[in-house]
């Protein structure tokens, strides 16, 4: 099933609009802000989704910011491993593997100072939870 949401420059679904039927990263180019929006069809959530991730614990060497999904942190970021994480939004599943392989901890919004309380766990993919069932 597909979804619909149209996005408006305008309170009230007045102004500019922009229609969506997918993930929309930035929309920036379309619309300069968005005051109201209608949802034509299909399941959407206004959450966004931004986790920092550290080489080191207690969030130290190299940092860098993830809004979507990684399936590789060496090959993305040259980054041999993360270490600790600080969740700003959104859900997370982080995988000690490339390719969202081996074993996987959940992550939810809150700081993540050292990994080797989890059992030495260091990770090298995280995949944004999109769906829920209830």
């Amino acid at each position: 099933m597909h979804g619909k949401v149209i996005f408006y420059e305008d309170r009230n679904f007045q102004g500019r609009s922009y229609e969506c039927m997918s993930d929309c990263g930035d929309f920036s180019s379309y619309m300069s802000r968005c005051h109201s929006c209608r949802v034509e069809s299909g399941c959407w959530m206004m959450g966004s989704y931004r986790m920092k991730i550290y080489e080191r614990e207690n969030f130290m060497g190299q940092m860098y910011e993830l809004t979507d999904d990684c399936d590789n942190i060496m090959d993305r970021y040259r980054m041999s491993h993360c270490q600790s994480c600080h969740v700003m939004d959104g859900h997370w599943l982080m995988y000690e593997q490339p390719h969202y392989r081996g074993k996987m901890l959940y992550f939810r919004p809150g700081e993540y100072r050292n990994f080797s309380n989890m059992g030495g766990m260091r990770f090298m993919s995280m995949r944004r939870i999109m769906d829920s069932w209830y």
